[in-house]
């Protein structure tokens, strides 16, 4: 779980845009963010294991 200041100052509007932090809003971990589902690689994959999101399948070969 992240420190609750680095998610209030991730949530503030950055000086400059570029220093824009993405975090998941699920756990506030701001590394392995996946973009396309708004949240980190450990969340994402329990939610998916769950079954929670819609159009993931567990790929097996």
């Amino acid at each position: 779980m992240a420190k609750k200041s680095s998610m209030e100052k991730a949530m503030r509007k950055p000086k400059f845009s570029t220093r824009k932090v993405n975090r998941c809003p699920l756990c506030g971990r701001d590394q392995g963010f996946m973009r396309k589902f708004q949240m980190c690689r450990l969340c994402f994959r329990k939610r998916a294991l769950n079954g929670e999101l819609p159009g993931v399948a567990k790929a097996s070969w």
